[in-house]
């Protein structure tokens, strides 16, 4: 068994996400019960203000740099990920959440030949043992899961795990030149609404549905969004019908959202639109129908023309912030 705990901080554009840091801090209370060192890894060309990274517990990191590495690369990834740990006795390997970390962390599990358990919203230890929480069911129950092999990988849902500055102290980091890769696989283009938040990363989101009647009135979601400093969210049957782009699908067949506000505007809440936000800490929802699956998961409701009321919260909110 392994006596290191490594981190993979992912990037996009030389930045670290935010993702990134939720992940070094939970590794860092992880080391603290454990008593395990730990190291965190990126990978990437270019990559700004690494030592950041020790303002949330990690004091060591490994850059592997490339200059063909500067998207995703499946092959490339996995096999430094799995070579790195092989080498330096890693026990416990933890990533994100995110599309990188969901089609990675299952690649570095076989090859590894380590128990993985995927979207965890919490870490316990016992003993020696970490037992991670996770949806199962679409979100309806919670599965306690202890992984009994040598290695562990454990992925964390974005917007769960809190990235708290424990102090102000900068890691030390060492590039290692990357080489010998497997490009068999790679992103070749990532497309990306500009000036528009990601919602898997947002702290409020604000989300229509059909009930939205048409892709010509999400301006006014767009509105509502641009005053709470939010990020637009869809429903599938939005996204199916062409209103919005996929990017901005929440749900099973969607991204898995997390935020502190979750605002539903005419979404009635199929399982598998509510699988992938009824996570968030608070959920507002304006239904006409009472009996919508999203009150069953919302923390206020309101009953009403969603035409009605929504430009009726853009009023008072415009007074709010007047």
């Amino acid at each position: 068994m392994g006596n290191k705990i490594l981190i993979l901080l992912e990037q996009r554009n030389g930045q670290l996400k935010k993702a990134s840091f939720e992940a070094a801090k939970a590794a860092y209370e992880l080391s603290s019960k454990l008593s395990l060192e730990t190291e965190a890894i990126v990978i990437g060309n270019e990559i700004d203000n690494l030592e950041a990274v020790g303002n949330y517990g990690v004091t060591k990191v490994i850059h592997f740099k490339n200059s063909d590495l500067f998207n995703y690369s499946p092959s490339a990834y996995t096999k430094i990920l799995v070579d790195y740990s092989r080498e330096n006795n890693v026990s416990i390997i933890i990533i994100p959440n995110t599309s990188l970390g969901k089609d990675l962390a299952p690649r570095v599990s076989a090859k590894l030949n380590a128990g993985l358990a995927m979207d965890c919203i919490a870490l316990d230890v016992q003993g020696n043992d970490i037992i991670a929480t996770r949806p199962i069911y679409a979100g309806k129950l919670l599965q306690d899961v202890k992984p009994i092999s040598d290695v562990k990988i454990f992925t964390l849902r974005p917007n769960v795990f809190p990235a708290s500055v424990i102090n102000d102290s900068k890691a030390e980091v060492t590039i290692r030149n990357a080489e010998n890769l497997d490009f068999s696989t790679k992103v070749v283009e990532i497309k990306k609404s500009e000036g528009k938040l990601d919602v898997a990363e947002a702290e409020i989101i604000v989300s229509g549905g059909r009930g939205m009647k048409g892709p010509e009135h999400f301006q006014l979601i767009s509105e509502l969004a641009q005053l709470l400093g939010a990020a637009v969210g869809a429903s599938r049957a939005v996204v199916d019908a062409g209103w919005r782009p996929h990017s901005e699908q929440v749900g099973q067949t969607g991204k898995t959202v997390s935020p502190t506000l979750y605002i539903a505007l005419g979404i009635s809440g199929a399982i598998q639109h509510l699988a992938g936000m009824r996570s968030s800490k608070y959920i507002v929802a304006v239904n006409k129908d009472k009996d919508a699956p999203i009150f069953q998961v919302a923390d206020y409701g309101i009953v009403g023309d969603v035409f009605e009321i929504l430009p009726a919260m853009i009023e008072e909110i415009k007074k709010i912030k007047s």
